[in-house]
């Protein structure tokens, strides 16, 4: 079994902020295209992705889900990937050393040429985060897009994972979370991120930043009440001549 280095000062990672998150899946598919041709994790199989069962691999998921009724409900969408956890079940586990957490920033990845598809690291991730590929006959999964955060042929703005570029609405955010000081770590500590089931004791380094209560909706004040015209005693009586006379004084005022 694959032993685990010791724990690293740096800690990559995401932040994903289910407050702002829209569902629109462009982290998804910017993952996906970015990964298929990607030296660590590509190609990344589809099989009959135009008909009636498509299904392929995929390094990054989002679900949605209908929460509350009525005016409190609210539709949350939910991204899963992996979650790079200092103490990952699925590389203890791993017979080949082929599933291995990187020393120097925490990341965890697979190694292609020593995995034997034997899948028991997709049965020891609680997060359903491993993909098996059915046509390489190994398992993948997110890489935090270790070979575009390094590539100093990059922009500085661009040496960030795929989905977190591709994201309109800034719902995910990259970044050291083994530094307090850190962009990602203020924003954890300012919305009271939290790890996806604790009580598991894998300490997953990406964090969730729960949905804002959701505001009471507002309710337009009622118009006052029409005042009552009073019609001079003079004016009133049953006929249709007097009514009409009356409505002509009033439209004319």
């Amino acid at each position: 079994m694959t032993t685990l280095p010791p724990p690293s000062k740096k800690k990559l990672g995401l932040v994903i902020d289910l407050d702002t998150c829209v569902g629109c899946q462009a982290c998804a598919t910017s993952c996906k295209e970015w990964n298929t041709q990607s030296a660590i994790s590509g190609p990344l199989n589809d099989e009959d992705p135009y008909g009636a069962d498509p299904h392929g691999t995929w390094l990054n998921r989002v679900h949605s889900y209908e929460v509350g009724e009525g005016e409190t409900g609210r539709t949350v969408h939910f991204p899963r990937s992996c979650l790079h956890c200092e103490e990952p079940a699925c590389v203890t586990v791993c017979p080949t050393g082929a599933s291995y957490k990187r020393a120097e920033d925490g990341i965890v990845l697979v190694n292609p040429d020593t995995c034997i598809g034997c899948k028991l690291c997709s049965w020891a991730c609680p997060y359903g985060a491993r993909e098996y590929d059915y046509t390489q006959g190994v398992m993948k999964k997110c890489t935090l897009c270790v070979d575009r955060i390094y590539n100093e042929t990059f922009a500085p703005e661009d040496r960030v994972p795929a989905c977190v570029k591709a994201c309109p609405t800034g719902a995910r955010h990259f970044g050291d979370l083994g530094d307090v000081d850190s962009a990602v770590s203020k924003l954890v500590a300012s919305r009271d991120g939290y790890d996806l089931l604790p009580e598991m004791g894998y300490k997953p380094v990406n964090k969730y930043l729960a949905p804002r209560p959701k505001a009471a909706p507002v309710v337009a004040a009622s118009a006052p009440a029409a005042r009552p015209i009073a019609v001079p005693a003079e004016e009133t009586g049953t006929t249709t001549a007097r009514f009409f006379a009356w409505a002509d004084k009033l439209l004319t005022r």
